[in-house]
């Protein structure tokens, strides 16, 4: 395995055009071509993580939180962050990062924190982006229809919700008349053909249809091929911050004692009514008080989250709205463990796979 092969794999989980604007996050350290036998998952890159990965060798690092955040102006050792970033490059580390649009994706750190929670049912909190969808028609002589299918719904056409290789298909007549200079696949040149052909029609996302017509053209047996594309007033999928679903009507003290449980912490700071029925929850991984409203919007009993301030916790108080700091390091770390499993399988376990699961800084409650 190669950094660019580990890098493919992430970035065809938390994909690109996921990260928010104002984020500044992906492969920011080292030689796409370095040869990786071992890499070490950690929410932050700081002196610990580095140390950890001078001392026992690892080839990369993978972090959720960027480490070049704003750009720099030098690389010297005369600050904290220059002087981490001079010694990953001259100990030949390579590092990356995916943040918002690991936040984003689907099995990202917001579906892993609801699904850890028990939330059944849960959508976003709020949309940032829709897959725009396109009808692709081809048609093609039966004896390579199946083929055709086939490359379409490999190269990602013709999914639909968790559902792939959905197609519709029409049996019927096509005609063509091959004039001067052409070498049909069947018929004569100068003589009407017809010819028993499948119409097959499928949806295709945006960002994948340049490489879908390339794949089913590589295969198709005509010298000119009859598609058309039609754009599509509904939407694929939809990313956004946060989540919000249903659980089993619960006291909130209860469910409160099984997120602590679930996240592994002896507290939480709780702002609002503690004497409630609980039913429906909104959690958001990381800093999530811009999205308070969105919760009330979603008429959420309860909102799960870290960083909040105290005029955060009044808004929540005035919505009526319960809010939860659980941290911003605990609602995170629950997606170190699933990039652990993921790469383990993508790598077929070639490679080998730790993870640090301490916050940065260290802190105690005392």
């Amino acid at each position: 395995m190669k950094v660019k092969d580990i890098i493919e794999f992430m970035d065809n989980w938390a994909l690109p055009k996921l990260i928010d604007k104002w984020d500044n996050t992906g492969f920011q350290i080292g030689n796409e071509d370095r040869k990786v036998e071992r890499i070490l998952i950690s929410l932050d890159l700081d002196d610990r993580v580095l140390n950890k990965a001078l001392e026992e060798r690892y080839d990369m690092i993978i972090t959720h939180h960027p480490l070049i955040f704003k750009p720099l102006e030098k690389i010297t050792t005369l600050s904290y962050k220059e002087k981490l970033v001079y010694n990953l490059i001259r100990e030949d580390i390579a590092v990356y990062n995916a943040h918002t649009n690991l936040d984003l994706a689907k099995n990202g750190v917001n579906d892993e924190l609801a699904k850890l929670l028990g939330l059944k049912n849960s959508i976003p909190l709020q949309k940032n982006y829709e897959e725009d969808l396109y009808k692709l028609v081809v048609f093609v002589p039966l004896t390579h229809a199946d083929i055709i299918r086939e490359v379409l719904g490999n190269n990602g056409a013709g999914y639909i919700g968790n559902y792939s290789h959905c197609t519709y298909n029409i049996e019927g007549f096509g005609t063509f008349l091959p004039m001067e200079g052409t070498t049909p696949y069947i018929g004569n040149e100068g003589e009407l053909e017809k010819v028993r052909e499948a119409r097959i029609e499928t949806i295709v996302q945006k960002d994948r249809l340049s490489n879908i017509i390339k794949e089913m053209l590589n295969v198709h047996p005509y010298e000119e091929v009859a598609y058309d594309i039609y754009p599509l007033e509904n939407k694929g999928d939809k990313y956004g911050y946060g989540r919000v679903g249903d659980i089993y009507e619960t006291s909130l003290q209860e469910y409160l004692n099984y997120v602590k449980e679930k996240l592994d912490t002896p507290y939480l700071t709780v702002y609002g009514n503690m004497n409630k029925k609980v039913k429906r929850v909104a959690v958001c991984g990381g800093s999530g008080s811009s999205f308070i409203h969105d919760s009330y919007i979603h008429d959420a009993d309860l909102y799960i989250t870290g960083d909040i301030k105290y005029h955060d916790a009044q808004l929540a108080y005035e919505l009526g709205l319960t809010l939860v700091d659980a941290g911003h390091f605990n609602t995170e770390k629950v997606i170190l463990p699933v990039i652990k499993e993921y790469l383990i399988k993508k790598t077929n376990n070639t490679v080998n796979i730790d993870m640090l699961n301490e916050p940065s800084p260290p802190y105690v409650v005392y």
